[in-house]
């Protein structure tokens, strides 16, 4: 039986609880990511007793697919979590950024309530996820494993980030041998830097993202042409461009095509700053695992010309650097985060910038409604940061055709092959709009039976 707990009708906190005889089996452990006090209430509960969960697999290091394992483990749950070799150190940085930030916010909380008991407690901290890395079991994609004496599994390239897979597994009963394909986030189609997805294997039950299932991304040429008159035009004026970005996926993308950009003559070469200690130690962990790159990336590591900005990008770890980057008078490339605005360094950047005609801020990633980013885009005179209105003089600029996730053409390659082969469909990680219509084209294309769940909705293997 999988029962869908997180990412149900939604794209945050993937959840999906698989049992099988005596063998529970957690697929992804998401943080829920939303408003504070509905998010801390989701993310501190879990439907289930964590201690009666045998294992997890983790299909990326996204933090909305493996963000809650540190609260799974201090709740009792003391089991191996099975995950590729890239997802294990990529796990690493991104769990001990999530904890500071979760330790940071509950100080500033308690700050703000003069210290009131009770006090504010973090989700979890450092300690968790110590513990955390301590449970991982890292697997080789297309290795099979034993996970119980009725369980198996394999991971399969998805081509979403480094690291990421799909999770075929193989559960025996007494009616015989059934099978779950889970793809976690399916890559985009002829991106650079990564292998491209593998084949999704059949199964009895699918259970496939949908976070584009209506939609069909810009040629990725078109954005990155895009991109390139963007930046020149703002260095024409004298303005320096700021590039909000998650610092797993987008950032390294962008960092590879300014890079192109420059080698090839179609920007200038000016200064590049990647603001962000976490995307610097994402960097270097991509540099560890060239297995999972393409053979031209792999060949560019060999070669010494790196593939993450090489000699033209400067990492900026310490906040005192990241402010004399702000000061520095003449034309130069920020890329900071969060994407959407809301934290991170990318805030002091655009609060220096916001009221210069000359400066230009590049919005790169979906912005949810509510945030700084979707404010940005709105057509206002001015815009809102941190509690004060900024005249927005800057030019905004909306490229989202730098999505690193399948869209429905995708999907359609992706699929189409399964078509027959496939009794039981069940559509995830995608708001209702784009996983009704991914579930209307998957039933033209001949799957006979796909839904799309509602949290805590089961599906019987029988």
């Amino acid at each position: 039986m999988l029962t869908f707990w997180g990412a149900a009708q939604m794209v945050t906190g993937s959840m999906h609880l698989l049992e099988a005889g005596n063998t529970r089996v957690l697929l992804d452990c998401g943080l829920y990511q939303g408003k504070r006090d509905e998010a801390h209430r989701r993310n501190k509960t879990f439907p289930f007793p964590p201690e009666e969960i045998d294992a997890v697999l983790v299909s990326h290091a996204h933090i909305d697919h493996c963000g809650n394992l540190p609260s799974l483990i201090h709740q009792g749950f003391d089991g191996p979590i099975y995950l590729s070799a890239a997802t294990r150190d990529l796990l690493r940085v991104m769990l001990y950024d999530s904890a500071k930030i979760q330790e940071e916010d509950a100080a500033h909380l308690n700050i703000q309530r003069n210290y009131q008991e009770p006090f504010v407690q973090p989700l979890y901290t450092a300690k968790d996820v110590d513990l955390v890395l301590r449970q991982c079991v890292t697997v080789k994609f297309n290795e099979t494993r034993d996970l119980a004496k009725n369980v198996r599994f394999q991971l399969i390239e998805a081509g979403h980030v480094l690291g990421s897979a799909m999770v075929h597994l193989t559960l025996a009963g007494e009616n015989g041998e059934r099978s779950i394909t889970f793809t976690g986030d399916l890559g985009r189609r002829n991106l650079p830097l990564l292998r491209t997805s593998g084949a999704i294997p059949p199964a009895d039950v699918l259970v496939c993202e949908s976070t584009y299932g209506n939609r069909v991304h810009e040629p990725i040429e078109n954005t990155v042409s895009k991109l390139y008159s963007s930046i020149n035009r703002a260095i024409e004026r004298g303005g320096k461009v700021l590039i909000p970005a998650f610092s797993l996926g987008r950032t390294q993308l962008i960092i590879h095509y300014l890079h192109e950009g420059v080698r090839q003559k179609k920007i200038p070469r000016i200064p590049v700053f990647v603001d962000s200690p976490l995307a610097a130690d994402i960097t270097e962990v991509y540099e560890r695992h060239p297995e999972c790159l393409t053979d031209q990336a792999q060949q560019s590591l060999l070669d010494g010309t790196g593939i993450l900005g090489g000699d033209i990008v400067e990492y900026i770890r310490e906040f005192e650097d990241s402010i004399q980057v702000s000061l520095r008078p003449d034309p130069c490339v920020v890329i900071a985060s969060s994407g959407m605005c809301d934290a991170g360094r990318i805030i002091h950047h655009l609060k220096r910038h916001v009221d210069d005609p000359r400066c230009m801020v590049i919005l790169v990633s979906y912005q949810a409604q509510g945030t700084t980013g979707r404010r940005l885009l709105e057509k206002s005179p001015t815009v809102r940061i941190q509690g004060r209105d900024w005249n927005k003089w800057l030019e905004v600029v909306h490229l989202d055709g730098f999505s690193g996730h399948a869209d429905q053409i995708d999907f359609q390659q992706y699929l189409s092959p399964l078509a027959g082969k496939v009794p039981h469909a069940r559509l995830i990680h995608g708001e209702q709009e784009q996983a009704e219509a991914l579930a209307r084209m998957m039933r033209g294309m001949g799957f006979p039976d796909v839904s799309v769940p509602t949290p805590g909705e089961k599906i019987v293997l029988e």
